[in-house]
C-alpha cells in the first residue's frame, strides 16, 4: 500500500504560516499560551520559532505560561537534548525558568 503523504524536510515557512500558530488552541483545558508555544516549539526550526516568539509577544502572550503539570515551555525545552537553541530564544525574549 502506498503512503498518501510524504515526509517534508526543510519545509520553507512563510511569515503567515508561522503567524498561523497564534490560532492554535488547546482542547484539553491547558493554558492557551502554553499550548500554542509548545506546539510551535515542536513544529518549527529554531529560526522560525524565533520569529514566532516575536509574533507571540506582539500579541500580548505569556512566555511563562505553564501546562497542567506546572512546567513552562522553557522548563520542558531545557530538558531536551537538542533544545538549547530554543531555550536561548525563550530566555532572550524574557522567559524565566
Amino acid at each position: 500500500m502506498k503512503k498518501d503523504k510524504e515526509k517534508v524536510i526543510d519545509e520553507v515557512w512563510t511569515e503567515d504560516h508561522v503567524r498561523s500558530f497564534l490560532q492554535v488552541r488547546a482542547h484539553d483545558g491547558s493554558d492557551t499560551d502554553f499550548h500554542m508555544l509548545l506546539k510551535a516549539y515542536q513544529s518549527m526550526r529554531a529560526s522560525d520559532f524565533e520569529l514566532f516568539v516575536q509574533f507571540f509577544l506582539g500579541d500580548g502572550r505569556n512566555l511563562n505560561a505553564t501546562g497542567r503539570d506546572g512546567r513552562s515551555v522553557l522548563q520542558i525545552v531545557d530538558q531536551h537534548r537538542h533544545g538549547a537553541e530554543y531555550a536561548e530564544i525563550l530566555r532572550s525574549a524574557g522567559a524565566s525558568a
